[in-house]
């Protein structure tokens, strides 16, 4: 007799569903990763002068310009993160009605569609729009890292999803090597032989496209795991023993459910975060003007 789904980590890494999910979070953090990587010389080099209303290439700035565009560059970079952490939230909490393979097939169609239009949207120097769609982007990378641990714990069952978890991290270290590896190579290969800087990261942005096509059709084979891989229940009950008696339960109560050092460290956190998201809404409200 077997449960609900519980499948050992023993067993689970060495199932199909384990290896298109490690796919799907490898290259969809593989192209997110990139991006974050060249965020900043991207758009200092593909709209150049244009960043502050002066008709001219990157190279035809002088320092002065060089530094007033870095600025906004790093408002970009930090906008980015802002998405980032946002799309954790936000998309966490729509795989909980659309489902979890419903939210990575809206990451990999609606990035192909993203990525593939970016380099029409830098030629046409619509720098609001260019910068809406990298937002985007990084909230489905933030996505990504928030949804696979409730995407494996429906497919393996939850008692042993942080292992499982842990195993397919190794997806992200493979993406934190192939992104900004692919993306920094590309970069070079293309300025070397002799495309505008303007338009070096157009073929760059259309192979990511092809990363995430890659993500697509591993998420498409995602199928429910055999019965035949779930735990008896005399298996899960010995994990659960084994679970329990590995572990020590500490209780601790404070009169009124808040105390005043809980407030203090809330405080203490939130007051820094809130001054970083403000001086970076500032320096980024520049791009939409």
């Amino acid at each position: 007799m077997v449960t609900k789904c519980h499948v050992h980590l023993n067993v689970a890494w060495k199932t199909p569903q384990f290896w298109l999910v490690w796919g799907v979070l490898c290259m969809n953090v593989s192209a997110g990763i990139g991006i974050l990587s060249m965020a900043s010389p991207m758009l200092q080099e593909v709209f150049g002068g244009r960043l502050i209303g002066v008709d001219a290439g990157f190279n035809d700035l002088t320092t002065e310009q060089k530094v007033q565009i870095a600025a906004i560059a790093a408002g970009f970079t930090g906008l980015l993160s802002l998405f980032n952490i946002g799309g954790r939230f936000f998309w966490a909490s729509l795989s909980d009605k659309i489902g979890r393979k419903g939210t990575y097939y809206c990451f990999f169609l609606l990035g192909i569609l993203l990525y593939a239009a970016t380099p029409s949207l830098g030629h046409a120097g619509n720098v609001a729009l260019f910068v809406a769609a990298f937002c985007v982007i990084l909230s489905m990378y933030g996505g990504g890292f928030a949804t696979v641990p409730a995407y494996l714990a429906d497919l393996f069952g939850t008692q042993m999803v942080g292992a499982i978890h842990g195993r397919l991290l190794t997806a992200w270290s493979t993406a934190g090597v192939i992104g900004p590896v692919l993306i920094g190579y590309l970069r070079d290969y293309q300025l070397g032989h002799g495309v505008a800087k303007a338009q070096a990261y157009d073929t760059t942005l259309y192979i990511l496209c092809a990363l995430l096509l890659i993500g697509l059709v591993c998420n498409l084979l995602v199928r429910p795991v055999a019965t035949q891989h779930y735990m008896s229940d005399e298996q899960l009950a010995a994990e659960r023993r084994l679970a329990h008696d590995g572990t020590t339960t500490t209780v601790s109560s404070v009169a009124g459910g808040f105390s005043a050092t809980a407030m203090l460290a809330w405080l203490a956190v939130g007051v820094p975060i809130a001054w970083g998201v403000w001086t970076t809404l500032q320096k980024a409200v520049v791009l939409f003007h």
